[in-house]
């Protein structure tokens, strides 16, 4: 009876742990990823950082990468602070099993010490023969023969249930302090990740302290790139008005049709905007290697200057090459006294536009494949970093590149 309690004990205990703790090791399984994402474009920030640190001008583009850096390295933070609190939840499940398996097991022990002491008493003059022999027939016989065999294996398993008990103990001891001391560590590495963070502002302040005195030019250069962005938008909506247009030439509609702002797509473009689409979140990079410092729409990468951004900017090394993030054909190659030679690939209803490049390897018409080399990326003296800005277009609204692009974490 007692050993059938145990087992339900602990089969209870199981039943309610191992979905929790296989929950938190899942998650805690997902956050080492991320932070390992997170600390490698860190890494590769630093590298790009390291040109611009020892040059005698500090730089806008140095700016954005410190800035990002410091987004990075609070996202880091934040991870840890995660995982501490998964770590804490484990432990006081674990401290809590240990406790109820502890308080059973000393009842298991004093309802063994009293079986002891009884048995002792009870055998001292007792004679297991003669118990035996004086039943007055065989079938009593028989049943105390049982029953003195039952008491004895009784009296076995429960030492075997309660060393077992015991080693099960020891064996959840162990486990909770080496959660324990992993809880240390992070909370160690928490510590220098903050000490790596106020290092990283201090160097922001230093860079925005040396910006601060030639704002007037940085607004006006700004200005500049934001007018030319906008010229190349008002080009890539007149390219995907005059397509409609065409593809609906000579098809009659009605004066608030909106099928007459729509691309008129063949059944072969229908089918590669549906595989465009179905891969939201798992298109390849458009550089073998880069951190996005510039982000989607409007941000301010330094207090009294805000700019609006058409699609990502991609920091990557000198002399990287700019590939295609899906198949399609090249609608148009254009060059851009700002921003360097651009490519603009039609995906059905989609486009993608790769700003910054400084020479092409395809021409319009051409059709290209996922990954095929466009050209290769201008590399920004000023700024000191090659830097690929990509676009991507549903008809003619754009959309935030980075939901699309696969998610590396």
């Amino acid at each position: 009876m007692t050993r059938s309690i145990i087992k339900y004990f602990l089969f209870i205990l199981v039943l309610v742990s191992l979905p929790g703790l296989a929950m938190g090791q899942k998650t805690k399984k997902e956050l080492e990823s991320k932070k390992k994402k997170l600390q490698d474009d860190i890494e590769y920030l630093n590298k790009l950082l390291e040109k611009t640190t020892n040059s005698k001008q500090s730089s806008l583009g140095a700016l954005m990468t410190v800035n990002q850096k410091i987004n990075l390295q609070e996202q880091v933070i934040e991870t840890y602070t995660k995982e501490i609190e998964i770590l804490q939840v484990q432990i006081r499940a674990s401290k809590d099993t240990i406790d109820s398996m502890e308080m059973r097991l000393g009842d298991l022990k004093k309802e063994y010490a009293r079986m002891v002491v009884d048995a002792y008493k009870t055998e001292k003059g007792f004679n297991k023969l003669s118990f035996i022999f004086a039943s007055k027939d065989f079938e009593q016989a028989a049943l105390r023969m049982r029953y003195v065999q039952e008491y004895q294996e009784y009296r076995h398993k429960q030492a075997l249930i309660i060393d077992s008990t015991s080693k099960e103990v020891g064996k959840k001891v162990a486990r909770l302090q080496k959660k324990k001391d992993e809880k240390k560590q992070l909370l160690e590495s928490v510590q220098n990740e903050r000490t790596t963070l106020d290092a990283e502002k201090k160097d922001q302040q230093k860079i925005y302290d040396q910006l601060k005195g030639k704002e007037k030019q940085l607004k006006k250069e700004l200005a500049e790139k934001q007018r030319a962005s906008q010229k190349l938008d008002a080009s890539i909506k007149k390219l995907v008005e005059d397509e409609i247009r065409k593809s609906n030439a000579g098809t009659k509609t009605k004066r608030n049709d909106t099928k007459k702002t729509e691309l008129k797509l063949t059944p072969e473009a229908e089918k590669l905007s549906e595989n465009f689409e179905s891969n939201k979140g798992k298109l390849p990079w458009p550089v073998v290697e880069g951190v996005i410092f510039r982000p989607f729409g409007t941000y301010s990468p330094m207090p009294g200057i805000t700019m609006t951004n058409s699609g990502v900017d991609i920091a990557t090394t000198k002399g990287a090459i700019a590939r295609a993030v899906f198949e399609g054909t090249v609608s148009v190659v254009t060059d851009d006294p700002e921003s360097g030679k651009v490519i603009i690939i039609r995906h059905g209803q989609f486009l993608s536009v790769y700003r910054h490049l400084k020479e092409v390897f395809v021409k319009a018409g051409d059709k290209v494949q996922t990954k095929q080399t466009l050209g290769t990326i201008m590399y920004d003296e000023q700024n000191q970093m090659a830097d690929l800005e990509l676009q991507i277009w549903k008809g003619q609204n754009k959309v935030d590149p980075q939901d699309w692009l696969f998610k590396k974490e």
